[in-house]
C-alpha cells in the first residue's frame, strides 16, 4: 500500500515568516541593480534624468560594477526583517479570521476580499513602523555621492564656477571607498538626530496600500485558480507578478516622494502633499513617475520570485522542523 504524502499545514505563522524572509533575500539579491537605478532616478533633478542603459554605464564608469549594489547589505537585512514581520502578522491575522469563520459556521474559511485587506493593513503598518529606519539608511547608501561625483556634477552645471579637478580631496581616477551601513547610520544620527530615521514614515504608511493591493489580488486569484488546479511555483510566480504590477503602478508617486524624504537633509523637511505638489510644479506629473521602468520591472520580478521561492521554502522549513523534532524525540 503506497504511503500518502503528508499534508503541509498552512497556519504556521513562524514558518511563513521564515520562508517569506528567505524568499525576500533571494529575490532582492537577484534584482538589486534595478532598485539602485530606480532609487537614484527618484531623487535626481529633472536635469539629471538619463536613459536606462546610459544610467547603468554612468554608475559603472564612476563607481565600478559595485556601484550597482550600493547598500545591498542593508537592503538584504531590511528585506529579511520586513518580510519576516509582514508574513508573521499577516498569517497571524489570517489564522484569526479563519478561526472566526469556523466558529461562525461559514461554508468556506478562506479570507474574503475585505478580510485580506484588513490583514494586509495590520501587517503592513507593523512592518513600516519597525523597519523604516533600515530603509532610510539603505536609501542614503544607494543614493550616496562621492566628492568626485559632486565636483563633476557641479562642473557640468556651471563649468566656470566649478572647482578645479583634485580640489575635492579625492584623487582623479581613484574611487572613494563606499561608506558602510554602520558608518552611514552613525553619520545620520550625528548630523540629523534619531528623528531622521523616521523620515518618510507617513508616505510609507500610505504605501501600506501597495502590499494590500498586491496580496489581496494575489489571494483572490489564487483562490480562483485553486478550484481548477494545484498552485505550482510557476503559477505562483505569474500570479505574484500580476499582483505587484498592479500595486506598484497605482502607488508609484508615493514611492517617489518617500525616497526623496529619506534623503532630504534636516533643513528640507516637508509634508507628503507639499512634496507631491513641489514635484508636479517643478517637473510636471511625469516627475512623479521617475524611474518607474526599472522599479516596476524590479518589483514585478521580486514579487514573482518571492512567491515562487516562498512556497518551496515554507515546505522545507516545515519538513526540517519535523525532522528536528523527530530526532529530539528519539534522543529523549
Amino acid at each position: 500500500m503506497s504511503q500518502s504524502k503528508p499534508v503541509v499545514p498552512q497556519n504556521d505563522n513562524v514558518a511563513h515568516a521564515i520562508a517569506g524572509a528567505g524568499g525576500g533575500v533571494l529575490s532582492m539579491a537577484l534584482t538589486y541593480p534595478l532598485i539602485t537605478l530606480s532609487t537614484r532616478a527618484q531623487v535626481e533633478s529633472k536635469r539629471a534624468d538619463t536613459a536606462f542603459l546610459a544610467a547603468v554605464q554612468k554608475i559603472v564608469a564612476r563607481e565600478g560594477v559595485s556601484g550597482l549594489y550600493a547598500g545591498l547589505s542593508s537592503a538584504l537585512f531590511g528585506i529579511s526583517v520586513t518580510n519576516f514581520v509582514y508574513y508573521y502578522w499577516y498569517e497571524w491575522t489570517r489564522a484569526f479570521f479563519e478561526a472566526a469563520a469556523v466558529r461562525a459556521g461559514r461554508a468556506s474559511k478562506k479570507l474574503t476580499t475585505v478580510e485580506s485587506m484588513i490583514a494586509g493593513a495590520i501587517a503592513g503598518s507593523a512592518t513600516v513602523i519597525l523597519t523604516n529606519p533600515i530603509w532610510v539608511v539603505n536609501t542614503r547608501m544607494t543614493t550616496r555621492k562621492t566628492a568626485a561625483q559632486e565636483a563633476q556634477e557641479a562642473q557640468e552645471a556651471d563649468p566656470e564656477a566649478a572647482q578645479p579637478a583634485g580640489r575635492s580631496g579625492t584623487l582623479p581616477g581613484k574611487r572613494a571607498a563606499p561608506p558602510s551601513t554602520v558608518g552611514t547610520l552613525l553619520n545620520l544620527l550625528r548630523t540629523e538626530g534619531p528623528q531622521a530615521l523616521f523620515s518618510g514614515v507617513v508616505p510609507a504608511l500610505v504605501l501600506v496600500i501597495n502590499p494590500i493591493l498586491q496580496y489581496t489580488l494575489f489571494e483572490q486569484m489564487k483562490n480562483t485558480v485553486e478550484k481548477r488546479r494545484r498552485i505550482t511555483p510557476a503559477v505562483a510566480f505569474f500570479l505574484g507578478a500580476l499582483g505587484k504590477l498592479f500595486a506598484t503602478s497605482v502607488t508609484y508617486p508615493y514611492i517617489t516622494v518617500k525616497s526623496q524624504m529619506h534623503v532630504a537633509g534636516s533643513g528640507k523637511k516637508e509634508g507628503v502633499f507639499a512634496a507631491l505638489s513641489r514635484v508636479v510644479r517643478e517637473e510636471g506629473y511625469a516627475g512623479l513617475y521617475k524611474g518607474i521602468g526599472p522599479k516596476v520591472t524590479q518589483s514585478v520580478l521580486t514579487a514573482a520570485l518571492l512567491f515562487a521561492f516562498k512556497d518551496v521554502l515554507y515546505e522545507q522549513t516545515i519538513r526540517l522542523r519535523g525532522t528536528a523534532a523527530a530526532k529530539k524525540a528519539l534522543a529523549a
